[in-house]
């Protein structure tokens, strides 16, 4: 899988208007020797799809996805440049990391319609059969439809691209934007004929059936929290329907411990039902998570560790202990130390050569000389870090560990179906939906609930998602089905509170929480409706004025 990911066709179109202008679409001529010469066979087919599950994501995966993802949900504090003006609310069109994910996504989009243009034509002349030429359509639209998704739930209202050649042979190539409704059902569309006809099982790590059913469940489930669209209820119930098919249907399986989700050599492990597949060594294939997330040298071995102002927030922090049902300040939760770093935690498996490593507020070498400096809150993220080259046996440099970025894990699944059992009620004590929910927190080691609400299934997917890039999409179904109780949810947040030393700590008393107190911020971070969606970026309404009218409906045929 993952040497097939290196391979790269020449064959793609782009859409890339900050760049081109006007000439944002560009397709090869039919007839183009190169293009022909390509899905004569099952596995040339399966040569070009598996170009889509890394490289074109790099843009979005790099800075974006946790950046907006954990930044906007008030997961992850971090207030470094264009990074932090998502964690603040201070983005603007000429935002660069809006630039470069909207392109990306568009980008991925692009080289899916040239896949689903072109191929069935190509492999059909050489006798392909069907079934194979439908595989691989449906693997271009699955990741079609993940682009989509992310789209809708970021921008709301976006261009829908399905035809280029159409759209140049028109003449016109300023697009509108299209609906949030229409947008959401396109990605739909796309994820049923994924789920209809990828096969059920196939190599690690690629997509299947049941990953295309799992988001389709997903987009089911946003499509099902805006409780005034009368579909609402029957989208709640396919939700439900799709998501206990995979989970008791596809075979997948939660991992025993949450910590070894998080290790490169489970990579397409039992619970990973899509996640993007980076390989080592090299700048634009592999992981950049480390390099942006790691707190210090000491744990990458080498100077790309980029982390030391990156923290779960003190809102986060507070959350998680109360969700745990203790009454004291110590955090039962077993997933904390994998989703974060705090004083004391221990990490045999990272700086081997000097025994482990040791998670200090500061820690400082023989001569008092600070090594590495404390956090905005006193934690640091623990969450895809994964230590040297020495400590995992592969190459970490260049930004680009080996471990996989999850897009979607059973676990996920599980708390989609509890979220859709419950529906437009205020709780639910259907027996399936508790147990999947407590099937999650018995692996984080924590009581069972016997009954949910939705608060309590929006707190343990923030929970168990920390630092994955997605728990902004729970706030924005949260959003859906009520905006003033998600407004005042995220409003409510202790978000920019840092932690600091106390007057008259000293040297001495650095590691010790109790010489650290909370700090409010001088201004706190307001959040209004018009800040629930990411503007279009400026480079992009600049070559296309139109994106700035009002969107039109897209026509299903």
């Amino acid at each position: 899988m993952k040497r097939a990911i290196k391979f790269y066709i020449a064959t793609v179109l782009i859409f890339a208007m900050s760049s081109c202008g006007e000439q944002f679409l560009e397709v090869l001529p039919e007839d183009n020797p190169v293009l022909d010469g390509f899905y004569q066979n099952k596995e040339q087919i399966r040569t070009v799809t598996a170009t889509l599950y890394g490289r074109p994501w790099f843009n979005f995966n790099d800075k974006f996805s946790w950046a907006a993802g954990d930044g906007l949900s008030g997961d992850m504090y971090q207030d470094y440049q264009d990074e932090g003006q998502f964690f603040f609310f201070t983005f603007t069109p000429a935002n660069s990391i809006v630039s470069n994910s909207w392109a990306s996504l568009y980008s991925i989009i692009a080289r899916t319609n040239v896949i689903l243009a072109d191929m069935p034509r190509i492999a059909g002349g050489y006798g392909v059969p069907e079934a194979d030429i439908n595989a691989g359509l449906a693997e271009a639209r699955f990741f079609r439809g993940m682009a989509y998704y992310f789209l809708a739930e970021y921008w709301g209202d976006v261009p829908i691209v399905e035809d280029p050649a159409s759209i140049i042979a028109g003449g016109d190539y300023k697009l509108p934007r299209n609906t949030y409704k229409s947008v959401l059902q396109y990605t739909a569309n796309d994820f049923a004929y994924a789920a209809e006809h990828l096969p059920t099982s196939d190599s690690p790590g690629r997509v299947t059936s049941w990953s295309a059913k799992g988001m389709l469940a997903k987009v089911k489930l946003t499509q099902a929290s805006d409780l005034s669209d009368p579909n609402s209820s029957a989208n709640f119930a396919e939700a439900a329907a799709l998501a206990k098919d995979v989970i008791q249907n596809s075979g997948y399986a939660l991992m025993a411990n949450y910590e070894d989700l998080f290790k490169p050599e489970n990579d397409n492990n039992s619970e990973s039902l899509f996640a993007l597949q980076w390989i080592s060594g090299a700048w634009g294939t592999g992981n950049s998570r480390q390099a942006v997330f790691a707190r210090s040298s000491i744990i990458t071995g080498n100077s790309e560790a980029w982390g030391g102002g990156k923290s779960m927030t003190y809102d986060y922090v507070r959350a998680m202990d109360a969700n745990d049902g203790n009454l004291d300040s110590v955090i039962l939760d077993k997933r904390q130390p994998w989703i974060f770093m705090t004083v004391g935690d221990f990490y045999p498996d990272m700086n081997t050569d000097e025994g482990g490593y040791l998670y200090e507020i500061v820690s400082r070498d023989e001569d008092g000389n600070q090594l590495e400096y404390k956090s905005p809150v006193c934690n640091n993220i623990k969450k895809y870090v994964v230590g040297s080259q020495d400590d995992i046996g592969a190459s970490v440099i260049n930004q680009a560990s080996p471990l996989n970025q999850y897009m979607l894990r059973l676990a996920d699944v599980y708390l989609i179906f509890a979220e859709a059992t419950l529906g437009a009620g205020g709780s639910t004590t259907d027996g399936e939906a508790l147990g999947y929910f407590n099937e999650i927190r018995a692996r984080a080691g924590l009581n069972p609930r016997t009954s949910i609400s939705f608060m309590d299934i929006l707190t343990e997917r923030r929970m168990e998602f920390g630092a994955e890039g997605i728990n902004w999409f729970d706030v924005k179904r949260f959003y859906r089905r009520s905006p003033s109780e998600a407004l005042d949810y995220l409003n409510d947040q202790e978000r920019a509170y840092r932690v600091e030393a106390i007057d008259g700590a000293t040297q001495a008393d650095e590691n010790n929480p109790a010489f650290y107190e909370v700090v409010e911020p001088d201004s706190p971070v307001v959040i209004s409706a018009a800040d629930m969606e990411l503007p279009v970026p400026e480079n992009e309404v600049v070559a296309n004025p139109r994106l700035s009218e009002e969107p039109v409906e897209w026509i299903f045929e």
